[in-house]
């Protein structure tokens, strides 16, 4: 039994500790917006905040979150109480077929959490773990941007 706190709420899952924690969200909680993508860790589609840090859930198993907090794109905002990264999101057109946006979206709250001024090549690096397959990254750096604190 893993007890840890998802989207602010205690829960615990009776899972195989080597589980990845991507299927846990999926499969035991219902909640699909982080996408599988690789596997193994490598496009970011599956990314996670671990106690505020984005992390690869595909990759990383039920165990290693055992009390910890967890936070999906779920937990980042709501439908009447959108994240200003998702707003934005909107706003800039980022997503085309969409299937990496929440990941890149995971991954761009953080780095604007850690960084409210970021330079380009500041958002390069935070999201290069982050793939898309349509090529939308100049929206995604102008939708950063468009938040950043300059």
């Amino acid at each position: 039994m893993i007890e840890f706190t998802l989207n602010g709420k205690a829960v615990s899952a009776d899972v195989p500790d080597e589980m990845p924690l991507l299927w846990v969200i999926r499969d035991i909680f219902k909640l699909t917006g982080s996408k599988y993508g690789c596997g193994i860790g490598q496009c970011g589609a599956c990314t996670v905040h671990v106690e505020d840090v984005p992390m690869k859930s595909c990759s990383l198993p039920a165990s290693s979150i055992a009390g910890r907090k967890v936070t999906t794109i779920e937990g980042l905002g709501s439908k009447d109480n959108l994240h200003p990264v998702q707003q934005a999101w909107i706003n800039e057109e980022v997503s085309q077929c969409g299937y990496c946006q929440s990941g890149q979206i995971m991954a761009a709250s953080a780095l604007l959490e850690n960084n409210p001024a970021p330079s380009d090549e500041d958002i390069d690096t935070a999201m290069s773990g982050n793939l898309c397959k349509c090529g939308s990254y100049p929206r995604v750096r102008k939708a950063i941007h468009s938040l950043a604190k300059n």
